[in-house]
């Protein structure tokens, strides 16, 4: 990707041009975006539709984002997405994606943190700047910004032709591997706690009420200098009682 040039458009773009994201209960803190091309029938410009793609007025007035995605491939739509510093985009799943004649979302991060945590399927994805990924994302995914500054993708939704299904194809052997996100480890690192430390076992196995035990782990974890959150605890309870079920059928 021409990253320089997609810099230099993206300095060009006010602030007031951000809007924020029309799925207001996925996220906390600031996520919000800049439609370029979008389908004419989208109730909002970052939304989704499935009539012909619309170039907006962010994309006319600045020639330098068609010259930096001068490819051959057929865009549908193309959005700035921006994760503000502490902001969290909450475990879900594009759901727009799943068919089989789906368009392909591919992610260019612009301005990619260190502390940002894109997890997929649990997984850690080492995006950084420049690259151009494709990511199932009708599986499940989120992002938190444990950083100091914002994290904004150039996010592409394309035509599965020959051409990009081979780029895809070709990038395989060189995409890096996928880790584990600062949440999943410092739970981890809890967990190990509550089998070294039966007192701080007993204290969370006295609570009752679901509510309770999450607030009451949330803190504990957090005096002992340890992030992850709400959603995070509530999905390893989900995988713990999944397993605890899975052992007794037969």
């Amino acid at each position: 990707m021409a990253l320089p040039l997609l810099l230099q458009a993206l300095s060009r773009i006010p602030e007031q041009a951000w809007k924020a994201h029309f799925n207001t209960g996925y996220y906390d803190g600031d996520w919000s975006g800049v439609a370029l091309i979008s389908p004419a029938d989208a109730l909002s410009e970052l939304a989704h539709g499935s009539s012909v793609a619309v170039e907006r007025d962010p994309w006319r007035r600045d020639a330098a984002w068609a010259r930096a995605l001068d490819l051959p491939w057929l865009i549908r739509s193309a959005r700035l997405l921006r994760l503000g510093p502490g902001g969290r985009i909450h475990e879900h799943l594009d759901y727009d994606l799943g068919a089989p004649q789906a368009d392909l979302r591919l992610h260019i991060p612009l301005l990619s943190p260190p502390g940002v945590d894109f997890m997929l399927d649990g997984q850690r994805i080492p995006m950084s700047a420049g690259e151009c990924w494709f990511l199932d994302l009708a599986r499940p995914h989120s992002v938190d910004n444990w950083g100091e500054s914002a994290r904004i993708h150039l996010v592409l939704d394309c035509r599965p032709d020959a051409w990009l299904l081979q780029q895809i194809a070709a990038g395989l052997p060189t995409t890096p591997a996928a880790g584990i996100g600062r949440a999943a480890g410092d739970l981890a690192r809890f967990r190990a706690l509550l089998e070294s430390e039966p007192a701080l076992c007993e204290t969370l196995q006295s609570l009752n009420d679901s509510d309770a035990f999450i607030a009451r782990t949330l803190a504990l974890a957090a005096e002992r200098g340890l992030r992850f959150g709400r959603e995070d605890l509530r999905a390893a309870m989900r995988q713990g009682r999944h397993a605890w079920s899975r052992q007794w059928s037969f």
